[in-house]
């Protein structure tokens, strides 16, 4: 389990049942990241209404990442990584101690089915349009809760 940088637990475990959207971003106040964050604020009404959920994790303090969420005006859980435990359980821990720009998404048993890693962030939330929010993509029912592992326990 984690908490979120607003204070609340965290646990990706409870989130089966539908897709999820688990994006690591190195630094928090960068142009790129906030780009990312920004972009993934701005698509999370229309993946909400497909019963999609994101969150956003990196090294950072968590008042850092509260006021970056704020300023970013994301609505879904940001993630404080501080002892860097969840970033090297998912193998994306760089070598000066940040994580690298990977985005993870998850189907509703918390299996992994897609990972990008790029250092631009718009591979990432045209990855995340292109199979997420795809015309005739219908999402799954609402509380449809599966068993299966997760990649980590976060």
């Amino acid at each position: 389990m984690a908490t979120a940088a607003d204070g609340q637990p965290f646990r990706l475990s409870e989130w089966r049942g539908g897709p999820v959207v688990l994006y690591f971003f190195p630094k928090a106040f960068t142009r790129g990241c906030a780009s990312e964050t920004r972009g993934f604020s701005d698509l999370y009404p229309e993946l909400r209404a497909r019963n999609v959920r994101i969150a956003g994790i990196s090294v950072d303090a968590p008042e850092s990442q509260r006021r970056f969420a704020e300023e970013c005006r994301a609505d879904f859980p940001m993630i404080p990584d501080r002892t860097k435990e969840i970033a090297r359980s998912y193998g994306i821990l760089n070598l000066i101690g940040l994580a690298k720009r990977v985005t993870f998404f998850l189907d509703a048993r918390g299996v992994v089915t897609d990972v990008v890693q790029s250092i631009l962030p718009e591979p990432h939330l045209q990855r995340a349009r292109d199979t997420l929010l795809a015309p005739g993509r219908s999402p799954p029912p609402p509380g449809h809760a599966a068993d299966g592992p997760t990649h980590a326990s976060t």
